[in-house]
């Protein structure tokens, strides 16, 4: 698939509400990327979470933030999806991104086995979940909250 190609999926995913595709902008440059798939409605009412960040800019507290930003978004917002669980897959070897989802406060659910086609294999993934419900107030709330202790 062609970039433009990626472009007209994404957006005719945003227009059926089964996905949505945010940039990363720091100081006015795209330093990442964060997306919400899957989006599942009625009684399911999930999604996906996904991340990257340019590692030039790890560590500086970008992906967390923007984790909490859309799970608020996904979770509460009058225009969002109002969904109320959020689930991450991670590859059992990736700790920033565990940390991310950790710092956030998904919780680990278990392991997916070969559960996604990674580098040309199938591969186990770690499963993390968040619930609408489990906090107080907005998840990035929370997250300052912490990094703040």
């Amino acid at each position: 698939m062609s970039y433009q190609e990626w472009v007209h999926a994404c957006d005719d995913d945003a227009r059926e509400g089964t996905s949505v595709v945010f940039a990363m902008v720091k100081n006015g440059v795209i330093v990442g990327e964060i997306s919400l798939g899957a989006i599942c409605y009625g009684s399911l009412r999930s999604g996906i979470v996904g991340y990257w960040v340019d590692q030039r800019y790890a560590g500086e507290g970008l992906t967390p933030l923007a984790v909490a930003v859309l799970s608020d978004w996904a979770f509460f917002a009058q225009d969002g999806p109002r969904l109320h669980r959020l689930e991450v897959a991670l590859l059992p070897s990736n700790s920033n991104s565990r940390r991310v989802a950790e710092k956030v406060g998904f919780s680990y659910e278990g392991m997916k086995r070969r559960y996604m086609h990674v580098a040309g294999q199938w591969q186990d993934h770690e499963s993390w979940c968040l619930l609408s419900d489990e906090g107080t107030g907005s998840v990035e709330s929370q997250l300052m909250n912490n990094l703040n202790k």
